[in-house]
Formats: structure tokens, C-alpha cells, sequence
């Protein structure tokens, strides 16, 4: 028996953390079938090893975010612990974890003591701005100990130190609310140190702070006018003293060979105008400008939650494509986010261009998706000594850049103007996105759904770049909050977003409750003009508020995020109260996004959805009052508010919307009023049909919608999350089948036809004929409609938690179609956690096959799991490890 090195809260890195409490898990390996923690005891030691804290033996079978035993923790704190446990049949405890070590960041505003700084002395031209050199000299007396940098901008930067990159960070500090919240990073940088003369220097961008934002041309210096540096860097001897060296009037600045580096139109990088050894010792300064103090933020300085941005891999390129046109262009073979790392010779000055889009059409790049985006990124090279000769065969002279402050959507990179012959070898994919750890898998007997998944895990891959996006490829790329509320079962499936959008709905929090209706914005960070919020409340993008914290929950059993969240889940709430308060007593509005791009919307008009607006705004009305309700008894249980009034105010707002929805929806017979795919699953799966009476007519209606489209999908973004569950729920699991295997336009299995490697926005994305949808809107990396993964995990596979966390899991396959098997993986926070099945052919049986279901399950140690066999026998319980069931299949 093995116990894993404890975690803190939802951390892969504790350098820097924000926490002074943190909540430990931790892990027992075990092959004992059954086994159960019964008892734990956590040791907390200082750096150098003195124990702070010894718990004893603790009797508990919690693991899972465990309160914090010790004394908080001061800023700056580093402590180490370990952990021990007792199974219920053991009497002597397990051998100790390893220790897992974690650092307190600048916990209080007082301890940050450096200004912030700007190059930017004029006002904005409405121009991008180029990137800008800052540094400073500083000089060491002593042995370094430790040292740590605690950093962050208005803007994106990257730091370094005596010539040494700082960190493997992109994009950094991310993108947050800046009015309210700002992240800062901690770095240790203690290797990076020596005794005497030092330099430590950071090159600027625009990122998101005064960088063009939004559609239609957008908007440039949306948070603020002037880029800003703030840094600290905190140095302590071996003899004990310490010495800081901040932000200041001291710095210098200059221009850098990034001309312009911009999220939507790429980087302009000029290797002529590099300045060797910038961020060494001994640098020429003679040039170099004063930089320019301006005030601290008001915002927040906030330690972050969740992982940075990181390159997470590099993909070369499978083809070369020369195109009609005569113009070069690199096949990845895979939608991607991320932008190009090219090694060239050639002479300086000679400037190569590189353009980026999702596909091709009729042969050529296709960049009119892309909108008001260039995508473009252009390099001119330094050329020193790449004439070739000795001196390039061992790769002196090879000009080797990637850009610093941009990323791009695509699969098809053209390649322009490049020196003499192409080799593609000189030129990779670098791919960026959050660098959350991958928790969930699911394969089964067909390749195409299987490309689906794979399509779905990529898309997320590259919209979770520090925040949730919409699309990574044209002018948007923004947080919607409707995106995301649908696809966040399945995204919490598949990776560990937990600290990702823990950080995130602090955002929308912040945004939302600024505002006076205390309504969600429809994106987060809110870079809408005004006039988009003039529509009004948006049911389903509002309703994140309550439901994304809802399924965080349910998904990683951590109550905190609820009562955190609380304020901006009831001002959601009461919110709709005041909504439907009018009237006749439901939520009536002009325009609802509703079921959004609806597949039989012109290209032209997204939004003309054929279920009724008002239908799915109170049908959501309902859903978000009941979980509301239900979150405020279970904070009120804990001890964590008094929601008692809060529960019972709620259960009544959703119990009178009931009612008025079924008078104003709902026949006798259970038919509704927009006969739609969309609407009778949100009618089921919602459970919004009182009588069961109209409970069966809503499912035969619903089975005769399906079958009369010739089992193509007719839902958007709100139908589409919902609709195999509610067949499921209607006892048509096969039709869910149909309808997931079905591969004509529209369908979950057309794009993958037609070559997607990532969800598309559209159902038709790409038309037939491989033209590309006349619509404004046509991304080809858009994960809203791939969360019928969650319905592939649940269901095909059968693996599900049964309560918050996992603690105990439900493994309930529901075999059909013409798969033959089908399996899913979870790293849940006890282990990892396994269900599938397959049917095995059985000599003498009728064909020669599917003679015996096979249900296999892997249970983590200290959970049990509730095992629902699909020949309808009655569920029974098991304890952790394999368990294999057989039985006769039809």
C-alpha cells in the first residue's frame, strides 16, 4: 500500500498559492479489493524539516480536500507535508507519502512594495504598439539562498534574468477582469542568481490590456491606455538578510524587434533589431529611455487557481501542399492553436510571411472565416553567416524564432516568401493551451466515433487558453458564457479544469455583480460594447452562473466553489424572480439566444432558432431555481449560510414557473408548443412534464421528430447537450444510437465524414461540396456542440459519479448501435476509475456472435461503486478494485 504526495486545492505547481489554508487530497494505491480508508494523520514541517503540526491519528475517511490541520500560513510561507492512513481492516497505519511542498505567494496588499511601470509615454494612437524592452541592474553581495520573482503586467510579458528565460509561461499573466482582478506569477529564480553584477529585464506586449478585442474591427485599449510592468524580485542570503529589487523609476526601456504582436493579427519580428546580451550584465544603455511610474492597481493582485498557459507539444507537418495559385502551404494534419517555430537561412532583410486558417477551399488557404483577423505573422531574417557552408551544416548562421504574444487557430499554415528550397522540417507546430492534466479517455469498437471524441478533447484543448473561448482562430476568442455552461460536464470529464474555471467564475462573479441587474455578461472578461447587453438577459449564457459551479461541484465534491460562487448564483436567481415576476408570471422577452445556430438557421441569422425563445428561457428559469434551492440547503447543512429562507424562496419561484410552464407549454397530451427536438428534451431531461400522461406523449412525440428527420440532429447549442439523454430518458436508448451514428448533414459524424479533427460551430461548417458555409460565423474549433461526450462517458460507457467528487461511482453501460464495445477511463480524486463493455461471441450461439455481455469496472481504492447491469436486474453495490459481470445478451 502506497499513499500518493499530498496536493493542495487544485494545484499542479503550490509556488506562489494564494491560499493560506490549502486543502489537502491525496491517493491510496492499493491492490486489496474493497479497501476503505478508515483513518488518516497528517504531518506539517517547515522547510528545514521542524514539524509545525503532527495531527495524530485522525479517524476519517476523507481524502479529498481535506481542511487544513496547521496554523495559516503567512505570506512567503513554505511548508512541507506528508500523510499517513489506516485501511478498515489494518491495524497499523500505511509507510509515510512523500513530502509534497508548497509556498504561500504575497498574500496582503502591503507586501507588494514595487511600482508599476510603463514604456508608454503618448497617448494611444490607435496603432498596435510594438513590444518594449525593460531592465534593470542590480548587484548581489552575498550567497543566494533563495530567491523569488513575484511578476505580473497590463499586458503579456516575459521575463528574464541575466540572459535566462524566467519560467516556461505563454501569454503571461493570462487574461482576467483587470478592473477587478489581476493574477501575478511566483517564480523561483534562485538558480538564475550569482554573486556580483545581475540584470533582470521582461519584454512587453499588448495581450489582451490595450491590444485590439472583439468583432467588427473591435476595440484597442479597452482596461486601460498604457502597458505596465510590476515585478519584485525578493533575494535572500545564506547568512539570513535579504535584499528586494522592484519595479521603479530605475528601470530603462527600448524598442524590441517585435514591431507589433497582436492576439487576432499575429507578430511582426525584425531579427535585425535584436539586442544581444539586453538582459545580461554589462549591457549598452546609452539609448535606453526612462520608464514612467503609474499607480498601483485597484484591481485585485490575485495569486492564480489553475495551471498557465504552457507549450504542450509540437506537431510537425504531414504534407506539403502547393496550391492552385502556386502558393506553399503546410498540412498539420490537425486543427490546432498554437503558431509556428521555423528554423531558416537566408540573407538579412529578407522577410517570410506566415499565414494561418482552419481549411482549405477550392484548394486555397481560407482565411474569410477569420473575419477581421490577419492571422499572419512576418519575420525578417538577421542572416548572419547563412550563406550555408561549414558554418551551416553545424547550424551557426540558422535563424530560429517563434512568435512571442500571439496565437492562432489552424491546421494549414502558408508559407511566403521563404529562402531557397522548402524543407518542412524547418518548420513545427508549437501547440499552446492551459496546461491542465488530461483526466478522462473513451474508445470504442467504431474509428468514427472514436475521431469524434478525439475532435472533441482537441477543441477543448485549444479554447481552454487561460480562459474558456468560443473559437481560437478569428476576431472573438472570448469567454461566452453559454459555450461553456453546456460543455462543462463534459470538459471536467476530460481534464482538470477545476482550477481553471475556479479562477474563471471569480471573473464572472466580479463582472456580474458590478452591475446593477446582477446579470451575467454574455462574455467573461466582458469586452461587449454596451450594446450587446441592451437585448437583455440571456437564458443559458446567464444561467453559468448557477450551473457551471453546480457541475464543478457534482464533478470535483468541492463545496467552496459553491459557497463562493453563492452571491452571484442567487443574484442569478433573484434576478429571474424579478423576471418573471410580471405578467403572467413567466419570462417573456423579445430576443433569446436560445437554441443558438439551430441547424436550420439561414447562415445569416444564427439565431433564428425554430424552438420558442421563451420556452427555453423558463424551461432554464426552472432548472437553475431547483439547483439554487438545492444549493443553499446543502450550504445551510454544512454550517456554511443560513439558506434555509434562500432554499425554500427558490423551490417556490421554481415550483410556480412549473406550473406556468405547463399551462402555457404543454398540451394534455404532453405536446409542446415548439414541436422540436430542442424543446421536448428540455422538457424531459428538465423533468418538466407533470403528469405521466404527458410524459409518455412527449416521448412518443419526441421518437416521431427523430425518426421523421431521418435521425439527423435539429438541435443548437441548448437541444444538443440534452437530446440522447432525453431519448434515453423517453426509453429510446437505440434512437440515440441511430442518431449518434448517423453520418449525413447534420449530424455528430457529417465533420468527421468531411475531415474534421477538431467540433465544428456549424453543423455545416464545410458544406458537401467542401465549400465553406456563406455564414459571418464558420469556425472550425468550436466545442459547444461536442458535449455529447458527456453523454459517451455516462451512457455508451456507462461510467458516472453517483455522488459529488466521486466518492461513490455509478457504472450502468447502456450497450446499442452497432458497437460491439465500449470503454471509459476517469482519474477521479481517489484513483483511476474504469467501465466498459463488450459482447463476446459464444460458440453454438445464434450467428456465431453476441451471445454474452461483458461489463468490466475498475473501482478506486476508498469508493464504491452502485452497478447497474443493462439486463434490467437490480442494481447491487460493490467495493474498489476489478469486477467483471457476464450474462446472456440478445
Amino acid at each position: 500500500m502506497q499513499v500518493t504526495p499530498p496536493t493542495f486545492e487544485h494545484h499542479r505547481e503550490p509556488l506562489g498559492i494564494g491560499e493560506s489554508a490549502p486543502r489537502l487530497s491525496w491517493r491510496t494505491v492499493t491492490d486489496t479489493g474493497g479497501w476503505r480508508q478508515t483513518a488518516h494523520q497528517v504531518e506539517i514541517s517547515t522547510a528545514d524539516g521542524t514539524v509545525l503540526t503532527d495531527t495524530g491519528r485522525v479517524e476519517s475517511a476523507e481524502s479529498v480536500l481535506v481542511p487544513w490541520p496547521g496554523p495559516h500560513l503567512g505570506s512567503r510561507e513554505r511548508v512541507g507535508v506528508r500523510v499517513r492512513v489506516w485501511g478498515d481492516a489494518e491495524d497499523d497505519p500505511s509507510p509515510w507519502s512523500e513530502h509534497a511542498y508548497a509556498e504561500t505567494g504575497l498574500l496582503e496588499p502591503a507586501d507588494w512594495t514595487a511600482h508599476p511601470v510603463t514604456p508608454d509615454r503618448d497617448a494611444p494612437t490607435g496603432e498596435p504598439l510594438p513590444a518594449a524592452l525593460l531592465r534593470r541592474d542590480f548587484t548581489l553581495t552575498g550567497h543566494v539562498a533563495s530567491a523569488r520573482l513575484y511578476i505580473t503586467a497590463y499586458g503579456v510579458y516575459e521575463a528574464e534574468i541575466n540572459g535566462e528565460r524566467v519560467g516556461d509561461h505563454v501569454m503571461a499573466p493570462g487574461w482576467t477582469s483587470y478592473q477587478h482582478r489581476l493574477r501575478y506569477q511566483t517564480f523561483d529564480v534562485t538558480p538564475l542568481l550569482r554573486t556580483g553584477e545581475n540584470t533582470i529585464g521582461a519584454l512587453l506586449g499588448e495581450g489582451w490590456y490595450t491590444g485590439r478585442l472583439g468583432f467588427h474591427g473591435g476595440r484597442r485599449a479597452i482596461y486601460g491606455e498604457h502597458r505596465a510592468l510590476l515585478a519584485q524580485l525578493e533575494i535572500g542570503y545564506a547568512d539570513g538578510t535579504t535584499q528586494t529589487v522592484v519595479t521603479d523609476e530605475h528601470w530603462r526601456t527600448a524598442s524590441s524587434p517585435v514591431l507589433r504582436s497582436e492576439i487576432y493579427d499575429g507578430e511582426a519580428y525584425d531579427a535585425r533589431r535584436e539586442r544581444p546580451g539586453w538582459s545580461t550584465p554589462g549591457h549598452d544603455t546609452s539609448g535606453w529611455a526612462t520608464v514612467r511610474e503609474i499607480p498601483f492597481p485597484s484591481a485585485e493582485l490575485v495569486a492564480p487557481t489553475g495551471p498557465p498557459v504552457r507549450r504542450t507539444q509540437t506537431v510537425a507537418p504531414v504534407a506539403v501542399v502547393t496550391t492552385p495559385s502556386g502558393k506553399t502551404v503546410l498540412d498539420f494534419g490537425q486543427n490546432l492553436v498554437g503558431r509556428l517555430r521555423i528554423r531558416v537561412r537566408g540573407a538579412a532583410g529578407h522577410e517570410v510571411t506566415l499565414r494561418h486558417a482552419e481549411v482549405l477551399e477550392h484548394g486555397e488557404l481560407s482565411t474569410r472565416p477569420l473575419r477581421f483577423a490577419a492571422a499572419t505573422d512576418t519575420y525578417v531574417l538577421r542572416g548572419e553567416g547563412a550563406e550555408g557552408g561549414e558554418e551551416a551544416e553545424r547550424g551557426d548562421g540558422v535563424d530560429v524564432y517563434e512568435p512571442h504574444f500571439t496565437f492562432h487557430g489552424f491546421r494549414y499554415a502558408e508559407i511566403g516568401n521563404w529562402p531557397g528550397p522548402l524543407d518542412p522540417a524547418d518548420i513545427e507546430a508549437v501547440v499552446l493551451h492551459t496546461d491542465m492534466a488530461r483526466t478522462g479517455w473513451f474508445e470504442c469498437s467504431d474509428p468514427l466515433v472514436n475521431r469524434l471524441h478525439e475532435n472533441v478533447v482537441q477543441g477543448m484543448r485549444g479554447n481552454f487558453l487561460d480562459v474558456p473561448t468560443d473559437c481560437p482562430q478569428r476576431d472573438e476568442r472570448m469567454g461566452w458564457t453559454g459555450d461553456i455552461q453546456v460543455f462543462a460536464p463534459t470538459a471536467s470529464f476530460l481534464h482538470d479544469c477545476s482550477g481553471m474555471l475556479t479562477g474563471w467564475l471569480r471573473d464572472l462573479s466580479a463582472e456580474q455583480l458590478a452591475r446593477p441587474d446582477g446579470v451575467p455578461p454574455l462574455v467573461v472578461p466582458d469586452v461587449l460594447p454596451a450594446a450587446f447587453q441592451d437585448a437583455g438577459a440571456q437564458a443559458v449564457w446567464a444561467d453559468v452562473a448557477v450551473l457551471l459551479p453546480w457541475t464543478l461541484y457534482q464533478r470535483f465534491g468541492d463545496l467552496e466553489v459553491l459557497r463562493t460562487q453563492y452571491p452571484s448564483m442567487r443574484a442569478w436567481g433573484e434576478a429571474t424572480i424579478r423576471l418573471t415576476a410580471e405578467g403572467d408570471g413567466l419570462w417573456h422577452q423579445d430576443f433569446q439566444l436560445g437554441d443558438w445556430l439551430d441547424p436550420q438557421a439561414p447562415p445569416d441569422r444564427p439565431g433564428e432558432a425554430r424552438t420558442d425563445g421563451d420556452l427555453v428561457a423558463n424551461a432554464y428559469v426552472i432548472r437553475s431555481a431547483e439547483v439554487l434551492a438545492e444549493v443553499a440547503e446543502l450550504l445551510d447543512s454544512n454550517g456554511q449560510l443560513d439558506g434555509k429562507e434562500d432554499a425554500a424562496r427558490f423551490r417556490a419561484h421554481a415550483r410556480a414557473v412549473r406550473e406556468r410552464f405547463a399551462d402555457r407549454f404543454v398540451t394534455p397530451d404532453g405536446l409542446l408548443s415548439s414541436d422540436t427536438q430542442t424543446a421536448y428534451a428540455l422538457a424531459i431531461a428538465f423533468s418538466l412534464l407533470p403528469t405521466e400522461r404527458q410524459r409518455r406523449g412527449a416521448a412518443e412525440r419526441l421518437a416521431h421528430i427523430v425518426r421523421g428527420a431521418s435521425f439527423r440532429i435539429a438541435t443548437g447549442f441548448t437541444g444538443t447537450p440534452l437530446i440522447c439523454d432525453a431519448l434515453c430518458a423517453a426509453g429510446e436508448p437505440q434512437l440515440a444510437y441511430r442518431m449518434l451514428l448517423e453520418k449525413s448533414c447534420p449530424s455528430w459524424l457529417y465533420p468527421v465524414t468531411m475531415g474534421a479533427t477538431t467540433v465544428w460551430e456549424r453543423w455545416d461548417s464545410m458544406l458537401p461540396d467542401g465549400t465553406v458555409n456563406p455564414g459571418e460565423m464558420t469556425s472550425f474549433n468550436h466545442y459547444a456542440l461536442g458535449a455529447v461526450a458527456d453523454w459517451l462517458h455516462r451512457t455508451v460507457a456507462g461510467l458516472t459519479a453517483a455522488e459529488p467528487g466521486w466518492r461513490r461511482l455509478r457504472v450502468a453501460p447502456v450497450p446499442g448501435g452497432d458497437l460491439t464495445w465500449a470503454k471509459a477511463a476517469h482519474d477521479t480524486p481517489y484513483g483511476r476509475a474504469e467501465a466498459g463493455w463488450r459482447i463476446e461471441s459464444v460458440k453454438g450461439g445464434k450467428d456465431g456472435k453476441g451471445d454474452v455481455l461483458v461489463v468490466e469496472a475498475l473501482i478506486p481504492p476508498n469508493t464504491r461503486a452502485e452497478i447497474q447491469l443493462p439486463d434490467g436486474s437490480a442494481p447491487f453495490e460493490v467495493g474498489a478494485g476489478r469486477h467483471a459481470f457476464r450474462h446472456p445478451y440478445p
